[in-house]
């Protein structure tokens, strides 16, 4: 019976290592280990062996498994990353074509603005001392309204055209204010953190809004925290983006999950004040909402308000974009147009 066993593993390693696809591997599989494999019927005549054989053929059989195991899987290992390396070879696409692009007038590569404003902004936080933080895009209704002071049937939630899903629980984020909430359940004050990510709205699109778009919230609880720390942050904020000082006015605004609420605008910079399409012909632009934040909304985040008193403010990620390279369209930011990408900066 050991010979038998011998001659079982020689067969089998001959086949296993000539196998080029996955079925192969599991046909020889069913073969050799299957209920009625040859590896069985061969365990089948231990009944007439005796006790001594036993001792010695039953760890040699159980041995002989686990070896034709190990090799079946190191075989379909190997098929499946042979596969993946011809599919990588036959479908490798030279994303570069530096020459092809400046034939067609399309100059290098670029990287696009809300990218490079991003990464600007981001920069400007952390020097500031905020963590930066994540979250879903599709949220809960828990997470997106109802921790933020903005309960079923509140009318704040008819500002927020939104998108269901079909179980009405979860949606498509209609800010990034959800971070804020996820941020103050796994941080304790002090602490100051900002979200920036992509947001939707199911509004009609013009020159200066879209469905899709990207926003920035920013938090700062701890104690003593006031309107005057609000203010001198957002003034700082603003110059260091535009690296210029702007022309701000702050007025009341009504925001669920701040009180009291205040909307910040800034002198548009590419109408100069005097009126186009992006300013709705006003000559202001609305920057951000802010405020200090709503006490409920800190007992959602296990916050004592008592103790603790903080401020928030969330901005329009691709209107900043707008203003600062002189886009009079926000359609532009997603057109997928390499003409456009290409007049900033390269790679």
């Amino acid at each position: 019976m050991e010979e038998r066993l011998e001659s079982l593993y020689a067969e089998f390693s001959r086949e296993i290592g000539a196998v080029s696809t996955g079925a192969e591997v599991a046909t020889i599989k069913a073969e050799y280990l299957g209920k009625k494999g040859r590896l069985n019927e061969i365990l089948k005549s231990l009944k007439d062996a005796t006790p001594e054989e036993r001792k010695t053929l039953g760890p040699l059989s159980n041995e002989l498994k686990q070896k034709i195991l190990s090799e079946i899987d190191e075989a379909a290992v190997r098929i499946e990353r042979e596969e993946i390396d011809r599919r990588l070879a036959s479908e490798r696409q030279d994303i570069s074509l530096l020459d092809s692009l400046r034939d067609r007038g399309l100059g290098s590569a670029g990287y696009h603005p809300l990218t490079a404003i991003g990464r600007e902004v981001e920069d400007i936080f952390i020097s500031m001392g905020f963590d930066i933080l994540d979250g879903p895009h599709i949220e809960s209704d828990y997470y997106n309204f109802e921790a933020l002071n903005i309960p079923a049937n509140h009318p704040a939630r008819d500002m927020q055209d939104t998108f269901w899903f079909s179980d009405m629980h979860h949606l498509l984020r209609t800010h990034t204010s959800p971070i804020q909430v996820r941020g103050m359940e796994k941080h304790r004050p002090p602490f100051k953190f900002v979200g920036p990510g992509e947001v939707f709205r199911n509004e009609a699109i013009d020159a200066s809004h879209e469905a899709a778009f990207r926003q920035i919230e920013g938090m700062m609880v701890g104690e003593g925290v006031s309107v005057a720390h609000l203010v001198h942050f957002l003034k700082t904020l603003l110059s260091e983006i535009f690296h210029k000082e702007l022309e701000v006015r702050l007025r009341p605004g009504y925001f669920p999950f701040v009180e009291p609420g205040f909307e910040l605008d800034y002198k548009c910079l590419l109408c100069g004040g005097k009126g186009c399409s992006v300013c709705k012909q006003v000559g202001w632009v609305e920057a951000l909402g802010c405020g200090m934040v709503h006490p409920r909304v800190l007992r959602y985040g296990n916050i004592d308000p008592d103790l603790y008193s903080g401020f928030a403010f969330g901005m329009g990620w691709d209107r900043l974009v707008m203003m600062r390279y002189g886009i009079d369209n926000i359609r532009h930011l997603r057109s997928g147009d390499l003409r456009f990408v290409s007049q900033f900066k390269a790679y």
